[in-house]
């Protein structure tokens, strides 16, 4: 069992400290612990650069570990995973091993505080309930693993009237207490290495946001039978969500949100608004209102353009099957070319390839390195034909233009991330419109 210490920020003011891994939340917890008058030891798994303002950062596996082991606690960042064996060592010498969210929880106004987790959809929440709840006068901070950390100095201060808080699977782990209100989106495998290798942990780790002291309801979502079926990680109440909820109405149509999936996402967040106490959530008017001007998350089934007559999406962040399913669910009627493949996590596609063989209009899936031959093998196993491998995505989103002419759509939705072959998904997303603008060129 993960061992989840009951400790605030203020409580680390005159201890030994060590900071584990300077990513962006790293950054985010040394420039914490600084403004508390505390120097902490610096320790990385792969130091880049070697000091941070002068100050030497140990690699873990040459003399950070054993300097971590001098602590009285040690402040890790979300991608260390809990399971290693150099954490639990650790926690066996007696030394906490913390996060900074679930340091910052522990003292928050948590009554004003939504967390949202989901392995999908737990961005577009936050976002909506942040637009939501700002459009209507308050004053709403959107961070967590969306954003920053709210706890950093760097952060606009506030004052907030609210915090709505996307929560990772990676943060959930280091949450001793949750506020009373907590939304959970979608469940699919993901991050299994990081769980240590099984599906069910990860579950267990993602919904215990759910169940820590302090939690009182659960909003979920009811079209996901995996939720359903794990109703008993949902903490002592749940209101379910579903996407055919609230029929005709037109409040979220401000949104300008793609798909069934992004409608229920809207749902949740009305909900969740409706849990903290905020009485304009009752009001449709007044929700359509502050939904006006909101800005889609980047690489969410965004269009960013038409050549010829072809819709060209840019779904980048999708990288596992339940997005791509859902993106393709908001298409039910255009022809799409969808390009998939990444990194090869393992990920199981089957789902995927009959999702696609069902569809009522035509699909090519066009494959990219490198899970591109387990997705044909999966798609070739399900019967389904209309699959090209292509050697990079610039084949891919040309073949998907000269294939989806004159009314179709090339949807970058890859089922999987793309380390590997670019630096992020923002990377890749560019990558899909320079592509695009090839294919007006010619």
């Amino acid at each position: 069992m993960i061992k989840r210490p009951k400790l605030s920020w203020s409580d680390l003011r005159q201890a030994r400290v060590g900071v584990w891994g300077l990513g962006r939340e790293g950054m985010a917890n040394l420039r914490k612990l600084r403004s508390m008058g505390v120097e902490p030891v610096l320790v990385d798994d792969k130091p880049d650069p070697d000091s941070v303002d002068g100050q030497p950062v140990l690699a873990t596996d040459d003399g950070g570990h054993v300097a971590l082991e001098a602590c009285d606690v040690v402040v890790k960042t979300p991608g260390i995973s809990r399971y290693r064996a150099d954490v639990s060592a650790l926690g066996e010498r007696g030394i906490p091993v913390v996060g900074g969210l679930g340091l910052w929880m522990q003292e928050a106004p948590r009554d004003q505080v939504v967390c949202v987790t989901g392995t999908k959809g737990k961005s577009s929440v936050v976002s909506i309930a942040g637009q939501l709840l700002n459009g209507l006068g308050y004053r709403c901070m959107v961070g967590g693993n969306i954003g920053a950390p709210p706890y950093d100095p760097e952060a606009d201060p506030g004052p907030w009237d609210y915090w709505a808080i996307e929560v990772s699977s990676y943060q959930a782990t280091d949450l001793a207490s949750s506020p009373p209100v907590v939304a959970v989106t979608s469940l699919n495998p993901d991050h299994l290495p990081w769980h240590g290798g099984g599906v069910e942990q990860y579950y267990r780790d993602k919904l215990s946001l759910c169940s820590q002291p302090g939690a009182e309801l659960t909003i979920a979502n009811g079209d996901s039978d995996l939720i359903r079926d794990r109703v008993g990680l949902l903490g002592p109440r749940v209101e379910w969500v579903h996407a055919n909820d609230e029929p005709g109405a037109t409040w979220m149509e401000s949104l300008g949100l793609l798909g069934t999936h992004n409608r229920r996402n809207a749902l949740i967040a009305r909900r969740c608004l409706a849990a903290l106490g905020v009485p304009e959530a009752a009001d449709d008017a007044a929700l359509g209102r502050a939904a006006a001007g909101y800005r889609p998350l980047q690489s969410r089934l965004q269009v960013i353009g038409d050549v010829a007559g072809v819709t060209f999406v840019d779904d980048s962040l999708s990288t596992n099957v339940l997005p791509t399913l859902a993106a393709l669910d908001s298409f039910p009627d255009r022809r799409v070319a969808l390009i998939v493949g990444g990194q090869d996590r393992g990920i199981d596609y089957q789902p995927l390839a009959s999702g696609v063989r069902a569809r009522r209009a035509p699909t090519h899936v066009l494959t990219l390195p490198d899970s591109g031959p387990r997705i044909s093998a999966a798609f070739e196993s399900a019967g389904f034909a209309d699959i090209t491998d292509c050697p990079d995505l610039d084949a891919a989103v040309a073949a998907g233009f000269t294939w989806g002419r004159p009314d179709g759509i090339v949807l970058l939705s890859p089922a999987a991330p793309s380390f590997g072959h670019f630096r992020d998904y923002r990377d890749r997303a560019e990558a899909f419109a320079r592509a695009m603008r090839a294919c007006a060129g010619a």
